[in-house]
């Protein structure tokens, strides 16, 4: 009987001075509706985009300051779940988006590409040289150019937009763990910690 091997967690760790770090300061909506801060953003989904898309991801964040009057942890893991929960359905509106505009260009490609090959046709043989032949070749090239972007959606641009989203999928269900750095806080280090801290940004489990 072969055994399934379980796949290890990959933790983020972010150093955060206090809980509103995590925020866009200008979002006016409350704490769970709140836009996560960009760099916060940048900073978690980079890390988040360099494991394997089906390794199961953790994020804890480390606070110096505990808020007063809120459950850091409750508060924290809303926010970043209903974030990225946006974010995933943003990025599926922008695939579909995506492959309407594929197929859309498709259709055109295809009815240019062979309008210019009905027309290479009509004209027929032609000497090399001669500016029948270069009216050929250039039906012939610009009926091909007309398929460029069709191809370029369907080969190249839809997977990295699909993967992303499937990353924000996951990061809207990871789990979330606050730890308040208590001793920090008791010295009364008076030096503004950086609101990430790339030397412990990941640390697999």
């Amino acid at each position: 009987m072969t055994r399934t091997r379980k796949k290890e967690v990959h933790r983020i760790e972010v150093n955060l001075r206090d809980l509103s770090q995590l925020f866009n300061s200008m979002d006016p909506s409350p704490f769970n509706e709140k836009d996560l801060d960009h760099d916060a953003e940048e900073f978690i989904t980079s890390w988040a985009m360099e494991y394997p898309r089906r390794d199961p991801i953790a994020l804890r964040i480390h606070l110096q300051q505990e808020p007063e009057g809120i459950d850091a942890r409750e508060v924290a893991e809303q926010a970043i779940h209903h974030y990225f929960d946006y974010r995933a359905r943003l990025n599926w509106l922008e695939f579909k988006r995506l492959m309407k505009t594929g197929r859309t260009s498709l259709v055109i490609g295809l009815l240019f590409l062979f309008s210019c090959l009905f027309a290479v046709e009509m004209v027929g043989p032609a000497e090399p040289g001669t500016g029948l032949a270069l009216l050929r070749e250039s039906l012939t090239i610009g009926g091909w150019v007309a398929m460029w972007r069709p191809l370029e959606i369907y080969l190249y641009e839809w997977w990295p937009l699909r993967r992303r989203g499937q990353i924000f999928e996951k990061m809207s269900r990871m789990p979330i763990e606050v730890k308040v750095k208590h001793a920090a806080v008791r010295q009364g280090s008076s030096a503004a910690a950086p609101p990430f801290d790339s030397h412990e940004a990941a640390v697999e489990i």
